[in-house]
């Protein structure tokens, strides 16, 4: 038999605790007319969060930026270093690692790319080191875990 799950964390008021990480700048990325992903409804998000008074029962957090370091523990050195490289008006000269790594027309390069990685990231290491050591039972980071999300 394997042991038990473990009970839930609850704050002073016996719910489970949750850490929230959100900052506006993730907002501010545009990803193109024609894709899907517009971060602006990160924002929209948190604005509900506030509306409905949902902050009051989370801790909240402004995520901090990964270190390029942190980004190559998951990925490789060669596609964070490529990351940090590449802008909209470089990718030309870059074809050859944007087909290797699978960007273009649904995972565009945009100004201020690598930053935007670099904040989710870093919101996203932060909340699975605050579940790992105990310090909440959810953490939210609407931003994390994008679907193309790979070692490279």
């Amino acid at each position: 038999r394997g042991a038990a799950p473990a009970a839930p964390r609850r704050n002073a008021m016996g719910k489970e605790k949750i850490s929230y990480f959100y900052d506006a700048e993730v907002g501010q990325n545009y990803y193109g007319a024609k894709h899907p992903m517009k971060p602006h409804r990160i924002c929209m998000a948190h604005s509900l969060v506030l509306g409905y008074g949902l902050h009051e029962k989370m801790e909240l957090y402004r995520p901090r930026k990964a270190y390029p370091v942190e980004l190559a523990q998951f990925h490789s050195e060669d596609y964070v270093d490529f990351l940090a490289r590449v802008t909209p008006d470089n990718q030309a000269e870059y074809l050859q690692q944007m087909q290797q790594f699978n960007l273009g027309e649904d995972c565009p390069i945009f100004d201020g790319l690598f930053e935007f990685c670099k904040l989710y990231s870093g919101a996203s290491i932060d909340g699975a080191v605050r579940l790992n050591h105990g310090l909440c039972d959810i953490a939210i980071n609407w931003a994390g875990g994008l679907h193309h999300a790979k070692k490279s």
